[in-house]
């Protein structure tokens, strides 16, 4: 359900949706055939443009591929799941299956538990017996993945990982839902993986460990000190004012307290729906606003932005196995995986 800051808000708003722009929503259109058309143009291009600057272009691309499977879980261009499911189901970012991501997403926009270790999928927190039953090495590596620096390095890793453990149990577990998308999406990353290395002379080792690990680490910048534990839900959710090519390879959702707030709103009218109420909105989230992504790397490249263990979290009964199927539903949103 939309959060409105007050009444004036909410019907602002319910005009602004039989705009022009809204009711089409071509911005989102011209989104998909960019990132679409960049994708193959690149791809078919590689061999003249050289291996190294056609990865590097197609992690960008990727990146911006997830911000707009983000948009697509939140029901645009179309108010059809399945229509917007076509549009995401390309493995151009190879990790996480569409659906599996979706699953997860929409779990993490419950905020009453936003950053719960034990109930959202999206948390970087760990619970109290999770961290107790963490060895030294776990622990160190938890404790970077909190830092700028070892959100982007190791943070894809973790994702990784746990997205493989989560498949596992899904085939242990009868879960054939997932089963099925898992499937789905492995042998469509088997043609495209093909398809590049024989037309496009970029080998399928470079497409998933170059591209793929490329594309979530940058993915990872948005992610990083996204939410945080907080008693009030409001301040739980921070509004980053970076710069205008953020803000377009992420769609907007670095204005993230606003989108979870008004989780429909679509990502163009999130900039403006800010700026016209900034103050109301610092207020609102008790001043959790950054200036620019820079502001993190500068503050936070070696240090953590927040301790892994979550401070109002309690040890939960089973923790262990929550900590994996949420570990790999965090994975899947690393910005989208946003959540």
């Amino acid at each position: 359900m939309p959060r409105y800051l007050d009444d004036d808000q909410r019907q602002e708003l319910q005009r602004r949706r039989d705009t022009f722009g809204w009711r089409s929503e071509w911005p989102t259109w011209m989104v998909i055939a960019a990132i679409y058309g960049g994708w193959f143009g690149v791809a078919l291009n590689a061999r003249t443009l050289g291996l190294v600057p056609s990865v590097a272009l197609l992690a960008v691309l990727s990146c911006w591929y997830m911000s707009l499977q983000h948009e697509l879980i939140h029901a645009h261009p179309t108010r059809w799941p399945l229509v917007n499911m076509l549009f995401g189901l390309a493995p151009l970012a190879v990790w996480f299956p569409y659906e599996v991501y979706r699953e997860s997403h929409l779990r993490h926009h419950d905020d009453v538990h936003l950053t719960d270790p034990a109930r959202d999928p999206e948390s970087y927190y760990v619970t109290p017996a999770q961290w107790t039953n963490a060895g030294p090495v776990l622990r160190a590596a938890l404790a970077a993945r909190n830092t700028f620096a070892g959100r982007m390095l190791i943070g894809p890793w973790f994702s990784i990982a746990a997205s493989w453990r989560e498949a596992a149990q899904a085939v242990a577990e009868g879960r054939w839902r997932i089963v099925a998308s898992w499937a789905v999406h492995l042998a469509l990353l088997a043609l495209l993986a093909g398809w590049l290395e024989s037309r496009c002379g970029i080998p399928w080792r470079a497409f998933v460990f170059g591209v793929g690990y490329a594309s979530l680490a940058l993915a990872s910048v948005r992610s990083f000190q996204e939410h945080r534990a907080a008693e009030r839900e409001s301040e739980r959710t921070v509004v980053n004012e970076a710069a205008w090519p953020w803000r377009l390879l992420f769609l907007n959702n670095n204005y993230h307290a606003v989108h979870h707030d008004l989780p429909g709103v679509p990502w163009f009218a999130l900039g403006e729906i800010y700026a016209r109420r900034r103050d109301a909105y610092r207020a609102s989230n008790g001043g959790f606003i950054v200036r620019g992504y820079g502001e993190w790397a500068r503050r936070h490249a070696f240090a953590q932005g927040a301790e892994p263990v979550h401070p109002f979290a309690a040890p939960v009964a089973g923790a262990g196995a929550d900590a994996g199927r949420n570990e790999a539903a965090r994975g899947r949103d690393t910005a989208r995986l946003a959540s």
